[in-house]
């Protein structure tokens, strides 16, 4: 049992006070990496802003960052720095709620009289915030290492309804007859967007906040220079002592810096590893014995570093056959040449034995290896007397830094060349390129009744979408009166300028204003100006006057970001993602002449009927996916010159390959997923290959998924379809496998189609299918379910997947599962069934094919399994070799309890070779 071996461990190690002394010296560099950075007093002090709650309503607060760096807290009063740690703890705890002194904005809720009693109430609950500094309550805090991004503007969903709510407030202000200019201005100041900013982390999570000075850019650069800091910094220090520094201020409540045993067993539960309370105790006294501590120090606690060499002892000493030990072993040998036990490696034999032989890096040389144990030895572990003894022979490693090396980044099993953004790939036409594609962007849930947000464009943006979709329709009219969104019906006598809006049409789904995705785009290519072509999917469903207010927005919010293709432009080659970096390219249509009737046959993703107004006349299904009685009618619509003149890539009808492949290359065709599977039945995938060398495609999903759902993109990629459209909201495996297709090239959205895809003749007679074996070694840092902090000690278990295509016309999915671990998420072992861990996938298109790791914990009798964390690799950028995983949550992000999540695997590739 653990708590067996780690007594008999503790038992030989009491025998000398060696381990005393090194502790003594030992102390975490890490905790202080980040105190060097310069940031504003205020934000150490505490910077006044206004948070946006879920409602849209707004609450004065501060936004203050530790000390350390480690922590930003936003409370409803000003902390005082004059307080004890202690004290300090206790004045902002979560208990003391109930004493909070912040004020609520809520706008819109009411007449004019609830706007000023709002503004009188911000005035008074400033001048009381200033004198109740020790009454201050801890609504949030959020790790420096939870922070996936700081985004400035306000382009989330809370911050919609924030405007929204000020809109309203602003129109009830307006109809009353005691209404003043500075009451409306005032409204008009609560929401300044330049001081407005968003923190995204874990994530999904928002915090929406606003300055109330004008401090927000180096507020916000001061931030960025603290999330750089701590990237950099964590590579230097090992996954267990990252993730104890995590959870270290959850648990110290005190602020005492030291865990006793019951602060020590609130660790446990969090990091997944289950221990009985007397068990955990005894073992507690034990080593705090070892470490030299009284009985004083004892019921006081272990310091930081003692309670990371105290879990290191537990990893390292609780398994009687251990993964580490095994491969260290079967590489390097027990015994060394002089007899003795083999407790180090020199270089040459890391890189001859290990390297080269079985991880087949044969391109790494000695000066590799060197720079590589510098490293390791520079790196921060759990301080241990094996570790110390030999750290002035920097030319030598032993089996700890060994296996920090195995669930190092510098191991992954993605090709940390393939995975590397190359700007010498991106000078190709963009026809060469998948792309990273989303369909019905805007929507945050089901296609039927779910919100539309901005947001959603932001998210999927950050996540490395460059084709984003746009169903556009007709809005209402902007009044004479002004006042941002105040409209009147279509009908309306004091009609002004037409509102495009952006939504799921024939639906329940919410409506969002056009120019505001306009406006997202722009701000993310303010600080994003290096960015590929964002290409725009317009679903087009607008009439004349509408679409003239569209291309209008285009070139105004846009600007110099708005790629306007020349006449001369739209004959020969497409151009390259390099050409067009920077800039949004529209993507609808572009018929000749000046305005005119445009009729398609080509399936729209509504598969609606839309008149020359713009409006509906009918459908040929409803909601519910009954088929209507009608027989299927012409999409006909008018397009505005002044939109068509901005366009670059045109929708027309396929007839046959053969005309499409002479069409200019800024002719393309969209297509369903069951219109994809049918071509690929009939054989006619090399064909649309061919195609697709010189001209775009797009694919998106059929009608009757309501649900969001996905399909799999395989098939759609292996005939090199650029532009296969997947619903973002939805983090089903098909997303999953685009998170990882497009890891690839930096994640810039834009991977090169693989060279097989771009030959004239055919090539899936030349294709040699390779055989793929994985076997499950060891995880390591595995979080609960969503990264919960509290809950059961998880199950976990492995599923393997390897998506490919056949023959070119049938996608396939072949899936093996490991057996389950009991109450261990912080060091698993499969080591032990090799036989019933070990799996075996043929491949047969090693160009397209994926290798999927989904990471479970079991779930009880009667329920389902439970997501915790996935990978998706490409074939093509998996190494061989003993092999790191590095594990993503559903939003395809590393931070927070995930970032230091991994797997050890072991693969081997090799091709099969036909029996004559």
């Amino acid at each position: 049992s653990v708590s067996q071996s780690v007594s008999q461990s503790v038992s030989q190690n009491n025998k000398t006070k060696t381990m005393v002394e090194q502790q003594q010296e030992h102390e975490s560099a890490f905790k202080t990496a980040l105190a060097h950075v310069a940031v504003p007093a205020a934000l150490e002090d505490g910077v006044n802003v206004l948070r946006v709650k879920v409602n849209g309503s707004m609450r004065e607060s501060f936004l203050t960052l530790s000390q350390d760096r480690f922590t930003l807290s936003i409370t409803s009063t000003k902390v005082s720095k004059n307080n004890n740690s202690k004290d300090k703890n206790s004045s902002i705890s979560s208990s003391s709620r109930s004493g909070g002194g912040g004020s609520i904005f809520s706008f819109g809720r009411s007449s004019s009289a609830s706007a000023t009693s709002s503004t009188a109430a911000r005035s008074t609950a400033a001048s009381t915030d200033t004198n109740s500094s020790s009454d201050a309550v801890q609504e949030h805090s959020i790790d420096i290492g939870a922070i996936d991004r700081i985004q400035r503007g306000q382009q989330t969903h809370k911050f919609e309804l924030a405007k929204k709510s000020r809109q309203d407030s602003r129109r009830n202000l307006m109809s009353s007859s005691t209404a003043s200019l500075q009451q409306l201005e005032q409204i008009d100041a609560a929401l300044h967007p330049r001081k407005s900013f968003s923190i995204i982390f874990r994530g999904a999570r928002t915090l929406d906040l606003m300055m109330m000075g004008n401090n927000r850019d180096d507020v916000l650069d001061a931030l960025d220079s603290v999330l750089r800091a701590y990237q950099a910094a964590k590579v230097t220090v090992a996954k267990d002592v990252l993730l104890l520094r995590y959870i270290w201020l959850d648990v110290d409540k005190e602020k005492t810096n030291r865990l006793n045993a019951s602060e020590l067993a609130k660790v446990f539960d969090r990091i997944n590893c289950y221990m009985k309370k007397q068990e955990l105790n005894k073992m507690y006294e034990k080593f705090a014995k070892i470490m030299g501590l009284n009985r004083s120090e004892r019921r006081k606690g272990l310091t930081f570093e003692q309670c990371s060499t105290f879990l290191h002892k537990i990893k390292r000493d609780s398994w009687m056959v251990k993964p580490v030990n095994v491969i260290w072993n079967d590489l390097f040998g027990e015994i060394m040449n002089n007899g003795k036990q083999r407790m180090t490696v020199s270089e040459r034999t890391f890189l001859e034995k290990f390297l080269h032989q079985k991880q087949r890096q044969t391109g790494m040389t000695l000066a590799d290896v060197r720079r590589l144990f510098s490293k390791l030895h520079r790196m921060e572990m759990p301080h241990t007397q094996q570790g110390a003894q030999q750290q002035q022979d920097v030319s030598r490693i032993d089996k700890n830094q060994f296996e920090a090396y195995l669930l190092s980044s510098d191991n992954d099993a993605f090709d940390p060349c393939r995975e590397a953004y190359d700007a010498r790939l991106m000078t190709k036409p963009i026809s060469e390129y998948w792309i990273n594609t989303s369909h019905n962007t805007y929507l945050t849930g089901d296609q039927f009744t779910s919100h539309s947000s901005v947001e959603m464009y932001m998210n999927a943006l950050y996540r490395g979408c460059r084709c984003l979709e746009l169903d556009i329709w007709d809005g209402e009219y902007e009044s004479n009166g002004g006042g941002g969104n105040g409209t009147t019906t279509t009908t309306g006598t004091n009609m002004t300028r037409p509102i495009p809006v952006v939504w799921h049409g024939h639906t329940m789904t919410s409506k969002i204003l056009f120019v505001d995705i306009l406006q997202c785009f722009r701000v993310f290519l303010n600080f994003h100006p290096d960015t590929y072509p964002l290409v725009l999917s317009f679903e087009n469903h607008c009439s004349i006057p509408f679409q003239e207010v569209m291309a209008e927005d285009l070139v105004k919010v846009l600007g110099d970001k708005l790629y306007i293709p020349t006449e001369a432009s739209l004959f020969g080659r497409l151009p390259s993602p390099e050409d067009m970096r920077g800039l949004v390219v529209i993507k609808g249509r572009r018929p000749d002449g000046t305005v005119d009737d445009y009729g398609s046959d080509e399936e729209s993703d509504e598969d609606d009927v839309v008149s020359n107004t713009g409006t509906e006349k009918t459908s040929r299904s409803s909601v519910s996916g009954s088929t209507s009685q009608q027989p299927k009618k012409k999409i006909i619509t008018k397009i505005s010159p002044l939109l068509a003149r901005l366009t670059l890539f045109h929708g027309c009808k396929l007839k046959n390959w053969d005309v499409s492949v002479r069409n200019p290359t800024h002719h393309m065709h969209s297509f369903t997923e069951t219109k994809v599977k049918k071509m690929c039945r009939q054989s006619k995938a090399r064909k649309w290959a061919i195609y697709n060398q010189s001209h775009m495609s797009r694919t998106y999903p059929a009608g009757s998924r309501v649900d969001s759902s996905n399909y799999s993109p395989m098939l759609a990629w292996s005939t090199g379809c650029q532009l296969v459209a997947l619903n973002f909201q939805t983090p089903d495996p098909p997303l999953k496998l685009n998170d990882g297709r497009f890891r690839e090239n930096g994640n810039c959205g834009y991977v090169l189609k693989p060279s097989s895809l771009m030959m004239k003749d055919d090539f899936s007679q030349t294709a040699v299918p390779v055989r793929l074996s994985v076997r499950v070694v060891s995880g390591s840092c595995l979080p609960k379910p969503k990264g919960q902090r509290s809950g059961d000690c998880i199950d976990p278990l492995v599923k393997l997947s390897v998506y490919d295509v056949e023959n070119d016309e049938k996608d396939t999915c072949t899936t093996f599962s490991t057996t389950v671990v009991q109450n261990n998420g912080y060091f698993p072992i499969w080591h032990n069934n090799t036989g019933k861990n070990k799996f075996s996938f043929t491949i047969e298109s090693g160009a397209v094919a994926m290798l999927h790791i989904e990471v479970y914990t079991k779930g009880d009798i009667g329920q389902s399994d439970e997501f915790i964390a996935n990978a998706a690799i490409p074939i093509s950028c998996l190494r061989p070799g003993y092999r790191n995983v590095q594990l993503f949550d559903a939003n395809n992000t590393r931070t927070g309890p995930f970032d230091f999540a991994s797997l050890l695997i072991e693969t081997k590739l090799k091709q099969v070779v036909a029996e004559i």
